[in-house]
């Protein structure tokens, strides 16, 4: 207690809120110039998310020992569909010699296709930070002067980097523009301020410029995998939790300036209560967020770090910077609703207040009732299929889709992303005799000669289940091999999912309760509220789904949705939860248990609505991606946080504290005292 004291002094007292201040605009002067720099160290290999421990990955370790080292290719489809004439193919001729500089090794002719009407020029790249830009290289040389009806398409590994660097390119900046607007219209509607709104958002960008500093600062010297699309999540999670955390420290000084004639004693006292709920916030999506240590995907891996420091950065900077703001800036920043000392504290008047009077009436029915709106909505996810395959991966067909189509129509087998099997000895005829195996290439030896790999293109396209078995059987074929690329990345990447999930998922519902259990001092509410949280989930879930499928018109969930959706509704949406639970238990120490879950509920209502909105507002904003994968997990997310904010959060959780009663508390000291307790006088307690 002394030591919060001691830090709710620093940044509210007369003379250190302006040391805060000038300390503030050191680090930001020093983290922007980083921060400009996070987009430079970004993998931009195609490999780099591969499962640790996975045969994948075991034989992009052993490709640099090959002659060529890790090559991605760039293949060029050259398609008329009358026939390929001379002129194609001095044209295929002319940009093989060109392309040569651009190749991480040599270029071999043109391969025409049996029915004449193809050609296939396959231009090694180096799989390394320039794989894009090399291929965007391809791609302008082959778009120049394309003789007329003869249709061009860069497609493998090589096209689908560019296609997906091209994605991210054009909106990262316009992601960022969209998420400022969104919360600045939350911001304007809650305070109806024309200035108060700037300090949440002045303070969510400077938590994100730290936050891109150090990730960069961390990839840079220490080794740490920032993917491409991380930042984006990066960009929802630091603006919606910082501007969360303004907004409940903002709604506690509010409060504290009726009370306190001084705006430092205020800060002071609205510092020390919002603490706890706060710090244990932040401990709870933190904690969570580094369950993803245990996963095996690259993605999942080190998004957990650097999650978990967007979330300190936030932390910290609303627990500083914000307070010192505010008590400088004065009362004055609440123009034109300026709270006055000895004004009288709503105890949720208006909507929140009549919301918990009618769930007060009859809480059981309302429990019950809102309990079966989520498991209807959760019915959605029963037909639900996982498992996007490469054409639907953007929410566009990408170039590099329409190359790969072209080439399955007129060569046998897929010739984009063959399987590689290196071995200690030669396996050629035992992968002759897999089904599914439409040919097998020359041998190549290592380069110390120890080595074998050999190239095998099957007959269904690698992110098929027909492609998966293939996989399976070619491995039980050479039990001794290490089977990777093509559909075995695919394979192995699938497993790798399923992995994380049956071990992230239970690990972080244990950190959650845990922190529940510490903070409310109780086993019942924890256990109630993690349940009504996990509802949430699958309601969202279910009625994502319904709008994937009918709406947006995705075949598929991509498997990595249903962690990260699990992950940031579970982790994030305990908050709303923990700020209303935990105001709930103060107030009912208070009073009796009745008046104190009514008034934490009318307390909590605005503020945490608002701050439901934003994140919701700032995960949504994923939806205008072209990547797949990022508008689900937007999407779910704000469904599953509007679900949590607006009826879990408002409804179901003080119907179920209502309808246990002082056992909700168990068994804590609060189930032991009377349910008529009272204090009558607020003033007492300060």
């Amino acid at each position: 207690m002394l030591l919060s004291r001691k830090l709710a002094a620093l940044p509210t007292g007369r003379l250190t809120k302006w040391a805060i201040l000038l300390l503030w605009i050191a680090i930001v002067f020093v983290a922007v110039p980083f921060a400009g720099k996070l987009p430079d160290v970004v993998e931009g290999k195609s490999t780099a998310e591969l499962p640790r421990g996975a045969q994948s990955t075991k034989v992009e370790e052993l490709t640099p020992r090959f002659a060529g080292g890790q090559l991605a290719p760039g293949i060029v489809a050259y398609v008329r569909d009358t026939g390929i004439t001379p002129a194609d193919r001095a044209r295929a001729e002319a940009d093989r010699r060109a392309l040569a500089p651009v190749a991480g090794g040599p270029i071999a002719p043109p391969a025409p296709s049996r029915d004449g009407r193809a050609l296939m020029l396959n231009v090694p790249l180096s799989d390394d930070d320039d794989l894009s830009a090399n291929a965007e290289k391809i791609r302008d040389r082959i778009e120049q002067n394309a003789p007329p009806g003869l249709e061009v398409r860069l497609t493998g590994p090589a096209g689908s980097a560019l296609d997906v660097g091209d994605a991210f390119e054009k909106i990262d900046k316009l992601l960022l523009i969209i998420t400022m607007v969104l919360v600045t219209a939350v911001l304007l509607i809650t305070y109806r301020s024309p200035i108060l709104w700037l300090l949440p958002l002045v303070n969510a960008a400077i938590s994100l410029q730290v936050t891109s500093a150090v990730v960069y600062l961390l990839a840079e010297h220490a080794g740490l995998y920032v993917a491409d699309g991380m930042s984006a999540i990066l960009n929802a999670l630091v603006f919606g939790i910082t501007t969360d955390y303004a907004l409940l420290l903002l709604a506690r000084y509010r409060e504290e300036l009726r009370r306190h004639p001084d705006r430092h004693d205020a800060m002071r006292v609205a510092l020390q209560r919002a603490a706890a709920p706060v710090i244990a916030s932040a401990a709870t999506v933190c904690l969570g967020l580094l369950c993803l240590l245990a996963a095996k995907m690259g993605f999942n891996y080190a998004l957990g770090p650097i999650g978990a420091i967007g979330v300190l950065g936030g932390l910290v900077v609303v627990m500083s910077l914000l307070p010192a703001l505010l008590v400088i800036f004065g009362r004055w920043i609440f123009w034109p609703r300026i709270p006055r000392h000895g004004d009288t504290t709503p105890a949720g008047g208006g909507v929140w207040d009549r919301i918990g009077r009618r769930v007060a009436a009859r809480p059981r029915l309302v429990w019950v009732a809102g309990t079966a709106v989520l498991a209807g909505l959760a019915a959605g996810a029963l037909g639900i299929n996982t498992g996007l395959d490469r054409e639907h991966f953007l929410t566009t067909t990408p170039s590099s889709t329409v190359g790969e189509r072209l080439l399955n129509e007129h060569y046998a087998g897929d010739q984009t992303r063959p399987i590689q099997v290196i071995s200690g000895t030669p396996v050629t005829t035992a992968l002759h005799n897999v089904p599914g195996v439409a040919r097998v290439e020359r041998p190549q030896p290592s380069t110390d000669g120890r080595l074998t790999r050999t190239d095998v293109i099957l007959t269904a396209p690698p992110d098929s289940r027909a492609a998966r078995d293939t996989v399976k059987s070619i491995r039980q074929a050479v039990p001794h091999a290490n089977v990777g690329a093509g559909a075995a990345s695919e394979l192995d990447l699938a497993d790798a999912q399923a992995h994380d999930r049956r071990i992230v998922i239970p690990l972080v519902l244990g950190v959650v309760l845990l922190i529940l259990m510490a903070l409310l001092r109780a086993l019942v509410a924890p256990l109630l509220v993690i349940g009504t949280v996990v509802a949430s989930y699958f309601a969202a879930l279910g009625a994502g789904w319904l709008l994937f499928r009918y709406a947006f018109g995705f075949p598929a969930l991509d498997t990595q949705v249903a962690l990260m959706g699990f992950l940031f509704m579970v982790a994030l949406g305990v908050d709303y939860n923990l700020f209303l639970v935990s105001r709930v238990r103060e107030e009912v120490a208070r009073y009796d248990h009745r008046t104190g879950i009514l008034r934490g509920l009318g307390l909590t209502g605005g503020v945490i609505s608002s701050a439901g909105l934003v994140l919701a507002s700032t995960f949504g904003v994923l939806g205008v991606m072209p990547i797949t994968m990022m508008v689900q997990i937007g999407v779910l997310v704000a469904l599953g946080v509007l679900l949590d904010t607006f009826l879990v959060r408002s409804i179901i959780v003080p119907a179920l504290a209502l309808d246990t009663g002082r056992h909700f508390w168990w068994p804590g000291r609060l189930s032991h005292r009377p349910s008529t307790h009272a204090r009558p006088r607020e003033a007492a307690h300060h």
